[in-house]
């Protein structure tokens, strides 16, 4: 397609291209309603077709058991952060968490705001959360522990999860579900952004287990409760209806264009292993992550110094590529390579890469 360049973004990222197509073809006139998707009702049947084949391939796709409930929620990761001590945590419990970066720092503290008991069971701050933890200690009268699966800002991802000694394990998964296949029974709830790496932004999606809704505490806000959402099939109120229907077109994308989750790991490994080699045989380019901690969706890297930094990503832009700019509270550089973000791209980049070095190294 004309006029489409190479997207790092760490989101709102990349989507496949036969999803926007689709979304392009139908927009207008969905499903022979005479209406685009975004003006039919939440309570017609076609969007209760949406939301329950977005739901249905959701649990095909990470082979989820009857016990789990698929939710779709507004407010974003963010306000998971508060609905999850807020729902869990009675007065006198604690939660474990894990601190490896920006965002766990961020579920901290709202976690501490409510003024709920949060022993941080590990930490990675002493490397500038270069790395993940190993070997963790966690409390065995914790209600739960928190872990963030992949820090997109830190470009570090879990290789494995931990074993927490049967203490229910929650997970924000913003930036790497459906990049691999999970065993889900090692989770009782796991949360993610929608637009880094399954939709746009104004939705995130809740996995959560029948054990926690029985945790819930009584007298919630009513939007803040996690079964609102479980007992209305996240239609107590208007649903992000356009959010949700782009994630039922991905979830359709990785089942049948893609092939599965394990197809997808294996792309994924693809294209992470190309980018990193590359890294790693270069003198002027320079990873950010321990190796055996380094994220398959998040590749960091730092050039000699800042300013060459900044002319060369201005100069991807002029080649057609964007989004390869640091996160403002680190600096340095970071390609995105979300699913959704081809193999091509990636060669495209360590072919600019390569041609950049030789020029200013």
């Amino acid at each position: 397609m004309e006029n489409r360049i190479y997207n790092f973004n760490a989101g709102p990222a990349a989507l496949p291209l036969s999803v926007l197509e689709e979304i392009k073809d139908s927009f207008l006139n969905y499903a022979g309603s005479g209406m685009s998707v975004t003006e039919i009702s939440h309570r017609s049947k076609w969007f209760d077709d949406i939301i329950n084949d977005a739901i249905e391939r959701i649990e095909r796709l990470l082979n989820l058991d009857e016990d789990f409930h698929v939710l779709f929620i507004q407010g974003g990761a963010s306000m998971q952060f508060c609905m999850i001590p807020m729902n869990f945590l009675k007065k006198g419990s604690i939660a474990d968490y894990v601190n490896t970066g920006t965002w766990s720092t961020k579920a901290i503290k709202e976690a501490v705001i409510l003024d709920k008991k949060v022993n941080i069971a590990a930490s990675s701050e002493d490397k500038d959360f270069t790395y993940i933890p190993r070997n963790i200690q966690f409390s065995p009268n914790s209600v739960y522990v928190h872990i963030t699966s992949n820090n997109t800002i830190k470009g570090t991802q879990w290789a494995s999860f931990p074993d927490t000694g049967g203490v229910p394990l929650i997970a924000d998964m913003s930036s790497d579900i459906m990049s691999r296949p999970l065993d889900t029974n090692k989770f009782r709830l796991i949360y993610a952004g929608a637009q880094k790496n399954i939709g746009p932004a104004g939705v995130c999606m809740v996995i959560i287990h029948d054990d926690m809704l029985e945790l819930v505490q009584d007298n919630l806000p009513t939007m803040l409760d996690y079964t609102t959402y479980s007992s209305k099939n996240s239609m107590y109120n208007t649903p992000p209806c356009f959010a949700i229907y782009t994630i039922q077109l991905v979830m359709k994308w990785l089942e049948e264009e893609v092939g599965g989750l394990g197809k997808m790991e294996k792309i994924n490994h693809k294209k992470a292993e190309l980018l990193y080699s590359f890294i790693d045989s270069s003198d002027f380019y320079k990873g950010t992550a321990e190796q055996g901690s380094r994220s398959l969706m998040n590749v960091t890297f730092r050039l000699p110094n800042e300013d060459l930094e900044k002319r060369f990503v201005d100069q991807a832009l002029e080649n057609g590529m964007d989004g390869l700019k640091g996160h403002r509270s680190v600096g340095g550089c970071r390609a995105s390579i979300y699913n959704a973000t081809t193999i091509e791209a990636v060669k495209a980049l360590t072919d600019f890469m390569k041609t950049f070095e030789k020029k200013n190294g």
